[in-house]
């Protein structure tokens, strides 16, 4: 039996009885024009696939719950212009649901509450309109210029559990002029970079020269730029330019290629209009690779030259500065930025060697003193490595001195004073960073890993949304979300949270077979949906990867919490906890996923050591 993530889009004719009554030939003809001519297109045109076609209503299922909504939104809007002109009484309108659940795949037909959900949402949608869950409405996020209407937790007939519905307004949609494409700023997506070294162990400086670009961009006031984690889920994706154009609601893509041979690079750029997919300007630079620096500053400038933006002096002065220009020290930065993005203590000290390497060869290169005080504080915190507390402060202080404006300069400093537990001056640094760029993964998810040990379960909820639907692609934010939405009474959102972190995980798994935490995360979002079983195998692969990282015995602690075994969990937390850090008496204080051994005796005696042992700690 196969069982899958997917967004379902189920569709009924209002009033079907009564049309048919009135004029049952007519209606039916009407109704086989319509799918024919434009229903059926517009599913396959956003990529989705027809399962079933009953008398009155249609099922689908689309891979991106974006093109779901855009499809549903297109669909009613369409159906209202084809029917202006035609009488109330014989017009034809649809009630739509969507819904982003686990169904069972027979043959080509779907099947379970994932069905079920969607169905039921389409009952109580207005005519003409459309109805989402909780789940759809998380994953839409803002990539498109949707206004989403809370209607509350509703109970559906036949559905066991009352269900967070929000219905989306059509007035304040149009899918041909985005809103990003009304706006008076041109609109850009820069895509990542293929690299075309023929080595993969490359890919590191074509994905940076991409998230280069787009730093670049964003700083012009004058022009609407897709932050960098949304730009890399269509990383390896073989989509066209005008289908990323729609789901994104953008004018216009940049996309390209890199080849690094040695001290010689070759770099391809094209940028293409999103909704035609004509090209607009394409050039190729063959130089050497201390050039690359100016290669960057002449594709941000050419683009500026042909969208017409008109730059502010200071943003002229913005995008004519370069981090470093030694380099090889900006390769070596780019290495660790690829190492640092894994979050895990071998990455970890990797990323260290690359930013301490790179600030060997350009001590003033703000951002290699960022990423070595967000190591440190990482390893310091989680992995209870014996760094100097001082050292992480004063590395965070550098780069602060050197760019004031650096948005991940102050992210560092907040995690090195979260390590410090000076939380007032860490919420202060973290605010900050959100201030210089609200479109930061890493400031967002990071912020909320304090705000939770803060006792601030629903700020933490708040930003992790936030770094979900800025990078949906990545397991972790949900993962976390399923207790945080736990511990808030917010059962259904739990729930839905549960089922991506499953789907993200399996995918992150096949990307890297040697990381245990995707493993443990499904494991910990498979109890959450009640299946216990898979949830023990995957919590056995999880300990067949790795042994000894700090992240998956927590979390294998709390995985034998649910399954009741107090014990095995007990020796994992207190292996976990052996060094000290407040960092996990915060967590283990706190989380939800410890309720199942509260009450045991050793949970108290647990507590007890931790004072002891964090007694000794400084914490500034």
């Amino acid at each position: 039996m196969e069982r899958r993530l997917t967004a379902i889009l189920a569709a009924d004719v209002v009033g079907y009885s009564r049309l048919m009554g009135t004029d049952e030939a007519g209606t039916l003809a009407r109704l086989k024009s319509l799918r024919g001519e434009f229903i059926d297109f517009k599913i396959t045109e956003h990529q989705g696939r027809i399962v079933k076609l009953t008398g009155d209503g249609i099922l689908a299922e689309f891979a991106s719950v974006v093109s779901a909504v855009a499809c549903a939104a297109e669909m009613q809007r369409g159906l209202r212009e084809r029917s202006a002109e035609t009488p109330a009484d014989r017009r034809i309108e649809f009630r739509i649901g969507i819904n982003l659940g686990d169904v069972i795949v027979e043959q080509d037909d779907i099947y379970g509450d994932g069905v079920n959900v969607a169905v039921r949402l389409g009952s109580i949608a207005a005519p003409g309109g459309i109805v989402v869950s909780q789940s759809v409405r998380d994953q839409v996020g803002n990539r498109l210029d949707v206004t989403f209407e809370d209607g509350g937790e509703q109970n559906l007939k036949n559905i066991e559990k009352p269900i967070r519905v929000y219905s989306v307004r059509l007035e304040d949609l149009d899918f041909a002029d985005t809103a990003s494409m009304k706006n008076s700023r041109p609109s850009i997506v820069v895509l990542p970079f293929s690299n075309m070294s023929g080595d993969p162990e490359q890919e590191y400086f074509s994905d940076g020269i991409t998230e280069d670009i787009i730093t670049d961009l964003s700083k012009i006031s004058g022009l609407f730029v897709v932050a960098r984690h949304t730009a890399f889920t269509y990383k390896t994706k073989p989509v066209k330019v005008e289908q990323v154009g729609r789901e994104l609601g953008v004018a216009f893509a940049l996309e390209g290629s890199v080849r690094k041979a040695g001290a010689r690079v070759r770099v391809t750029a094209q940028l293409t209009g999103a909704t035609t997919g004509g090209h607009v300007w394409a050039e190729r630079f063959d130089r050497d690779l201390t050039d690359i620096f100016a290669i960057q500053d002449e594709i941000t400038h050419a683009i500026v030259e042909q969208l017409k933006v008109k730059l502010l002096p200071q943003e002229k002065k913005l995008i004519g500065e370069s981090p470093t220009l030694n380099v090889e020290a900006y390769t070596y930065y780019l290495r660790g930025r690829d190492f640092l993005y894994r979050y895990s203590k071998r990455y970890f000290e990797l990323a260290r060697r690359m930013f301490t390497k790179a600030i060997e060869l350009d001590p003033n290169y703000a951002r290699a003193y960022a990423g070595i005080a967000d190591c440190d504080a990482f390893l310091y915190m989680v992995y209870q490595v014996d760094v100097p507390l001082e050292g992480i402060l004063d590395m965070s202080a550098k780069a602060l001195a050197l760019d004031n404006k650096l948005a991940e300069a102050h992210t560092a400093r907040g995690v090195a004073l979260s390590a410090a537990r000076d939380f007032d001056e860490a919420n202060t640094e973290f605010e900050t960073a959100l201030t210089l760029d609200p479109n930061s993964f890493e400031a967002h998810f990071l912020y909320a890993r304090p705000a939770f040990q803060q006792g601030k379960i629903a700020r933490a909820a708040e930003l992790l949304e936030r770094a979900s639907e800025i990078n949906s692609a990545d397991y972790k934010p949900p993962a976390l979300l399923i207790q945080m939405y736990r511990s808030l009474g917010r059962d259904s959102d739990a729930k839905a949270a549960a089922r991506t972190t499953v789907e993200l995980g399996e995918r992150e798994l096949v990307l890297h077979p040697e990381d245990p935490r995707p493993a443990v995360a499904g494991a910990l979002a498979l109890l959450e949906l009640g299946e216990k079983d898979r949830a023990r195998d995957w919590t056995t692969r999880a300990q067949a990867i790795e042994s000894e990282d700090l992240i998956s015995l927590y979390n294998i602690a709390c995985v034998y919490s649910h399954l009741g075994d107090s014990d095995a969990a007990f020796d994992l937390l207190e292996r976990v906890t052996q060094n000290g850090r407040q960092f996990w008496r915060d967590w283990i204080e706190n989380d939800s996923d410890l309720d199942g051994v509260r009450n045991h005796p050793r949970y108290g005696q647990l507590l007890t050591l931790l004072n002891e042992r964090t007694s000794d700690f400084p914490t500034k």
